[in-house]
């Protein structure tokens, strides 16, 4: 018994003695602030979106949406239970698809336009193929041992899920069998996001931390630490060389890939509101953070500071999505709506 004890205070001091290499390391690299960096930057000014459709069809709290590539198509997922697919551009809906179980937390389109996927405290993603005459479900996920917190496609035959398991996972569709297991997290995940070459991807988990995952070999690349509370939303920069997070602790935070942390915090000390939701806009210049305070609030992602708000629904921000084209911002509430911004 002493001797294991032993074993563990010196394997304990030698973790610490590494995060202090690590630590060092860093600071080694962290050569200027962000905000030095930017500093010759103009400012973006005042951010003012009108809005300009609110989208009404469902019957309760909106968890998700998700961009159709098309930047027109839009589906939702509300636990009435119902996912619907809208046409953004008229405010028609196009396809209503009924689900199983009404607990549903995430929805994904995928590329092609052909499927969409959801899931939630089933523990289940199910595929739906929303061209047939009525929307057919393509294959059932099965293998999660905790809730589907999110689900993202990399084609018609791949997607990728993260769970309340603390586990993400990349599925084929053409077996319904699990391809790879992503496993270092700590805490539940709750969010995920696909780099833009789609060889990597970022989660976000309770245990408060970010990892970067090599989606082929299967392995944590990188883990960044900073944020107090869980992380419940994560994306990558347009460039893919770094992630922003948003968490319950109340702020945002940026990490540079390359230099290995923490580059920048969006916070307001009179926001005392968790992040639900964040989106990027197309140059990354602004951030549209949902918060609990029913406000969906624009942070300008160089200079760390609100540049606007989109206020109007009356209940959490749960969903944020900016489209391919980069035309607008679409919000998704617990007040049953969606609300289109530009």
């Amino acid at each position: 018994m002493a001797s294991e004890k032993a074993e563990m205070d010196a394997l304990k001091k030698e973790c610490d003695g590494l995060r202090a290499q690590i630590e060092a390391a860093r600071k080694a690299v962290n050569d200027t602030t962000m905000t030095a960096a930017a500093s010759g930057v103009a400012p973006v000014g005042r951010v003012q979106l009108k809005l300009r459709k609110t989208l009404k069809g469902h019957l309760a709290k909106i968890y998700a949406m998700h961009w159709s590539a098309d930047s027109r198509q839009m589906v939702s997922a509300s636990q009435d239970g119902k996912l619907l697919v809208w046409d953004t551009f008229t405010g028609n809906k196009l396809v209503a698809v009924p689900l199983k179980s009404a607990w549903v937390m995430s929805v994904a389109f995928a590329p092609s336009g052909n499927l969409v996927a959801s899931g939630g405290l089933d523990n289940i993603c199910t595929v739906y193929n929303i061209k047939a005459t009525s929307p057919k479900t393509l294959r059932e996920l099965d293998a999660h041992t905790g809730y589907l917190s999110c689900c993202r496609f990399l084609s018609d035959s791949e997607i990728l899920t993260a769970s309340g398991d603390t586990t993400c996972v990349l599925w084929d569709l053409e077996t319904g069998k699990q391809k790879v297991v992503y496993t270092n997290h700590i805490g539940d995940c709750m969010s995920l996001a696909l780099s833009p070459d789609m060889n990597t991807f970022i989660s976000g988990a309770c245990d408060s931390l970010a990892k970067l995952w090599d989606l082929r070999e299967g392995n944590c690349k990188q883990t960044f630490s900073g944020h107090t509370s869980d992380i419940n939303a994560i994306s990558f920069f347009p460039s893919g060389n770094a992630i922003i997070t948003g968490s319950d602790d109340c702020s945002c935070k940026m990490y540079d890939l390359r230099a290995d942390q923490e580059v920048m915090d969006y916070t307001d000390t009179t926001l005392n509101a968790g992040v639900t939701s964040l989106a990027l806009s197309n140059s990354g210049r602004l951030i549209f953070a949902g918060y609990d305070d029913f406000n969906c609030h624009i942070w300008d992602s160089l200079k760390g500071e609100k540049v606007g708000v989109l206020s109007g629904h009356d209940n959490r921000v749960s969903c944020t999505g900016v489209p391919a084209d980069g035309m607008g911002v679409c919000t998704g509430s617990w007040d049953s709506f969606l609300k289109l911004w530009n």
